[in-house]
């Protein structure tokens, strides 16, 4: 009984007071100061915390700019991300491309690969993220978080050949698993070409975390007919800075890392909404997605929160 009085809050003079201290009350705010029940959250509210995450701010950063708790925010990360990959899974097909470059972003969640032990669930440690992008309309029409290994490598070409249906130059790098996968998913159904970069080694007691200095190229023609200069990476490379730049828990010496799988695919699904259909490309003039005629309009995040209202109406 004394430690439901304890918690109970008292109303005085417009404010709230607890044993956490006492601060005015605002408008749809309970017991701690900024948070907000998720169903009644404006949404001029929610598109404020999106939009910070999408650019580059941390959850903890996104809670005191927005005035909400870091949960509010996890909270509705994992509602936007469900809601992005539902949006990339429906609106990503039946794709005309002509060259797509596939890369893998490197990161992890709680902790690096090295400092894992057998006792740590499997989610902990490094997670890729196998990226495509079209080279000419710079759409990512298709991306897979998981292990850097032959089974999420056949996952994800499985995934590209579902969503493109006209044949195209693919380019990757050397990843071993990458050829044979190629060739089971695509026969000779695609042009396929491999680039293998060689840097030079590190001087003893260098540290970077950027690739060292190119010191050679090596181009291979794999499947079909490739055209040797297209077969590039350089785009997608391009892309994995604006990966590592909109979301925190990508940049590299910091705290931000993800600290569940759980939330670090819902980040991603939501930058690549965010990416592909919301923020105008500087060079293209229009969104990715109006560019490869797969919408033709300009969505927004409220157009997001509310697909499932969208999609039941329709």
């Amino acid at each position: 009984m004394h430690s439901r009085l304890l918690k109970s809050l008292a109303r005085v003079n417009g404010q709230i007071t607890s044993l956490k201290g006492t601060f005015m009350l605002g408008k749809n705010q309970v017991q701690n100061k900024g948070d907000f029940a998720m169903n009644v959250l404006p949404m001029e509210k929610k598109t404020l915390i999106l939009s910070l995450l999408c650019e580059g701010s941390s959850v903890r950063a996104t809670s005191r700019i927005a005035d909400v708790s870091p949960v509010t925010v996890l909270k509705l990360l994992l509602e936007a991300g469900e809601k992005a990959k539902d949006i990339q899974d429906s609106q990503m097909v039946n794709i005309q491309s002509n060259y797509i470059q596939v890369d893998e972003t490197w990161s992890y969640v709680g902790k690096k690969q090295k400092q894992t032990t057998p006792l740590d669930d499997e989610e902990m440690g490094d997670q890729y993220v196998f990226v495509a992008m079209d080279s000419e309309t710079k759409l990512v029409p298709a991306f897979l978080v998981g292990k850097r290994n032959g089974s999420n490598t056949l996952s994800f070409m499985d995934e590209l050949k579902y969503r493109i249906t006209s044949r195209f130059q693919l380019s990757t790098d050397a990843f071993a698993p990458y050829f044979n996968v190629v060739d089971s998913v695509f026969g000779n159904d695609v042009d396929y070409g491999q680039i293998h970069k060689e840097y030079r080694e590190e001087t003893r007691g260098e540290k970077r975390y950027s690739p060292g200095q190119i010191i050679r190229v090596t181009i291979k023609s794999l499947i079909g007919n490739p055209k040797r200069k297209h077969i590039s990476t350089s785009h997608i490379e391009r892309q994995n800075l604006t990966i590592r730049m909109n979301m925190r828990r990508f940049t590299r010496l910091t705290n931000g890392y993800s600290k569940s799988l759980r939330h670090h695919k819902a980040a991603i699904a939501l930058h690549f909404f965010f990416y592909n259909f919301v923020r105008i490309h500087e060079s293209l003039r229009v969104t990715p997605a109006m560019e490869a005629k797969i919408t033709n309009k300009l969505w927004n995040f409220s157009d997001l929160l509310t697909w499932g209202t969208q999609r039941i109406a329709a």
